[in-house]
C-alpha cells in the first residue's frame, strides 16, 4: 500500500508507535503495515470538525489499529485452519547487518520495529497461542501499558473484562518457558556452532548442540518444501538437517540476528531462501523455528548481504 501523506494535524508521528503495537499484535509485517494505513485512511476519512474533536489522534488510532487487529485475528483463525504445515510469525531482520541499496530504506515497516524480546520467535509463538482477545489485552497492557479504560475501547468489553483477559494471558506466558537466560554472546556461539556442524554434516557434533527434547518447526506455507509436523528430539532433528544439507547443495549460510536474537539465514543464488531462529537454553537448542514461505521472507529482501 501508499504511505499516506504528512498531515496538518500531525498525526503520522503516531506511526512507528502504531506499526509496532499491530506487528506483536499480528506476527506479520504486511499484515501490520496494511492495519495501521487503514486506521490512518480512517482518519483522513473524518471530516476535518470531527478531527478537531478528537482531544488524542493518537489514542483514536491506537484504538482503531487494535479494532482492526482484532478483526483480522479473528479471520486469520480461519484462514490457518486451511494453511498447509506449520504457522509461524514473519521473521523480522536487522538492517544494520545488512548492505541493502536498492530496498525500501527507512521508511520500510520492518526499520520501524523496535527489536526487543517481545518481538522474539518465542515469544510471538506463545501470543499466538492466545485468543483474539486475550492477545490485544495482554499486548496493550502488558508490553505497550496501555490502561485498561482505554484497552476497553478496543475490545468493546468492560476494564475489569479487560484486566481478566490480560491475566489469562499472563498465565499462559507464565506455563511457556522464560525468556533464554544465556548471555546474547553465549547465544550466538551456540547458533555458530550449530552452522558449521551443519556446513560439515557434522551430526554427533549437532546432536550435542541440541536439547534430546528439542523441536524443529518449519513453515513453507505450502508454497515450498518444509516439513509439515513439528520434528521432535535432537538425534532426529540432526539428522534432518544432515539430510537437507545433502539435498540442497549451493547454500549459503549467514549468522544474522532474527527478531532481536541469534540465528541463521540460508541465500540460495544470492537471495534468503530460509530464516532460522533460535531458543538456547543452558548452552543447548532447545526450539528451532524455520521459515521458508517466500511471502513471509518479504522483509529480507531485495538485499544484498555483507559476509
Amino acid at each position: 500500500m501508499g504511505t499516506v501523506g504528512t498531515g496538518v494535524d500531525g498525526v503520522d508521528g503516531e506511526r512507528r508507535q502504531l506499526i509496532n503495537v499491530a506487528y506483536r499484535l499480528l506476527g506479520s509485517v504486511t499484515e501490520a503495515e496494511d492495519a495501521v494505513q487503514d486506521a490512518y485512511a480512517r482518519w483522513y476519512g473524518l471530516s476535518r470538525a470531527r478531527r478537531e474533536e478528537i482531544v488524542s489522534p493518537g489514542a483514536w488510532l491506537t484504538t482503531v489499529t487494535g479494532r482492526i487487529c482484532l478483526d483480522l485475528l479473528g479471520s486469520a483463525r480461519a484462514r490457518r485452519e486451511r494453511y498447509v504445515g506449520a504457522w509461524l510469525p514473519e521473521p523480522l531482520p536487522d538492517r544494520t547487518e545488512w548492505n541493502h541499496a536498492g530496498a525500501a530504506g527507512p521508511g520500510d515497516p520492518a526499520d520501524q520495529i523496535v527489536l526487543d524480546e517481545s518481538v522474539s520467535m518465542a515469544f510471538l509463538v506463545v501470543l499466538d497461542s492466545m485468543t483474539p482477545a486475550e492477545r490485544v489485552a495482554f499486548v496493550l497492557h502488558d508490553v505497550f501499558r496501555y490502561p485498561f479504560a482505554e484497552i476497553a475501547g478496543v475490545l468493546d468489553r468492560t476494564p475489569a473484562a479487560c484486566k481478566q483477559l490480560a491475566s489469562s494471558a499472563r498465565r499462559r506466558v507464565t506455563a511457556a518457558p522464560g525468556p533464554a537466560p544465556a548471555p546474547e554472546a553465549g547465544r550466538a556461539d551456540v547458533v555458530r556452532h550449530v552452522k558449521e556442524a551443519w556446513q560439515t554434516r557434522d551430526i554427533a557434533a549437532l546432536v550435542g548442540l541440541l536439547d534430546p527434547a528439542a523441536v524443529m518447526t518449519a513453515d513453507g506455507g505450502g508454497l515450498v518444501g518444509a516439513v509439515l509436523r513439528p520434528v521432535e528430539g535432537g538425534a532426529r532433528i540432526a539428522q534432518y538437517m544432515a539430510a537437507i544439507a545433502d539435498r540442497a547443495p549451493g547454500l549459503e549460510l549467514l549468522e544474522r540476528t532474527v527478531n532481536g536474537t541469534p540465528g541463521l539465514v540460508a541465500l540460495r543464488d544470492g537471495a534468503v531462501a530460509t530464516v532460522a531462529a533460535f531458543d538456547v537454553r543452558d548452552d543447548v537448542v532447545t526450539r528451532i523455528w524455520v521459515i521458508r514461505n517466500p511471502e513471509k521472507l518479504r522483509p529480507w529482501a531485495p538485499e544484498n548481504p555483507e559476509n
